[in-house]
């Protein structure tokens, strides 16, 4: 092969460069759909009384890319339960998918009976079966749901949700202006966040001085090192439990089932990459695309 000549090199690059701005300006584009959401409860004498239905569903991850998902109350993640520690919670599971399922709260140190793996502390929800898990929540923090039944694909495909536990008194570190939660997952839906690949992902966004609350929670199957430019996080929690010392990063490493709860003291204006720092989970000649957004800190 020749030589590319001056010309040949610009066009090249040229077209790499204009492949990466579609999806910058395509960014946050909007798709079908919409993961995370928070779920309100029904009350019944005291209790909060959560009904999850699974099922099949298509779902679009980006801008024209649909695939088969198994999804909590048509959703990818699953809504977002939110409780305070020493409630008493009821979660209803109907399982109208065509293979059998259960629920883990990971994380939740529950009794052995409501631990949620089939043929260890339940048997499995067979299809077109419903299944109740009852109990008073014990311990506080950032955790999850998921399925633990052939979960390598139920899990991947999208059966998976945050269980976030409010503590009873809140420390003054978790005074915060946002609290978001960001759930990381890598399986054949591709890389995501909240269900999302970029541009599809959503920003946060924040005012000069807020401070936000991220809660990282990986769903998936591979560590990924999530960054943030402009500002520092502090951590705070590792798995709901308070770490003996806040400390400072830029980049932090979150593995499969971690929890980690970083707070963000929104103090440089405009709009700042955040990222898997496994670089081809974010970008390709083609543009970023993955596990990326942004957080925008408005003046």
């Amino acid at each position: 092969a020749h030589p590319r000549t001056p010309a040949e090199i610009r066009a090249a690059a040229d077209q790499m460069d204009h492949h990466h701005e579609i999806g910058i300006k395509a960014f946050p584009a909007e798709t079908e759909g919409k993961g995370n959401q928070l779920m309100q409860p029904r009350m019944e004498n005291g209790v909060k009384v959560y009904e999850l239905t699974a099922e099949k569903i298509q779902w679009e991850t980006e801008p024209g890319k649909r695939v088969e998902a198994f999804a909590y109350h048509r959703q990818v993640p699953g809504p977002q339960i939110r409780v305070t520690e020493g409630d008493w919670v009821r979660g209803v599971l109907h399982n109208r998918l065509e293979q059998s399922t259960a629920v883990h709260f990971h994380g939740v140190e529950l009794p052995n009976e409501h631990d949620g793996v089939p043929y260890i502390t339940q048997p499995p929800v067979k299809p077109g079966e419903s299944y109740t898990y009852e109990f008073t929540v014990p311990n506080a923090g950032s955790h999850m749901y998921h399925s633990h039944h052939n979960s390598a694909e139920q899990v991947g495909k999208g059966l998976l949700g945050a269980f976030v536990v409010e503590p009873r008194h809140k420390r003054a570190v978790e005074n915060v202006d946002l609290d978001y939660v960001m759930i990381i997952n890598d399986g054949s839906h591709g890389y995501t966040l909240n269900g999302k690949g970029f541009p599809a992902t959503e920003p946060i966004v924040a005012k000069m001085g807020q401070k936000v609350r991220v809660r990282f929670m990986n769903e998936g199957m591979m560590i990924h090192p999530m960054h943030l430019h402009g500002m520092h996080m502090t951590v705070i929690d590792k798995d709901g439990w308070p770490q003996p010392q806040p400390w400072k990063c830029d980049t932090l490493n979150v593995a499969p089932g971690e929890r980690w709860d970083v707070i963000v003291t929104c103090n440089n204006p405009g709009v700042w990459a955040f990222h898997c720092h496994v670089l081809p989970h974010a970008e390709t000649p083609n543009g970023m695309f993955g596990m990326v957004t942004a957080l925008s800190v408005e003046k």
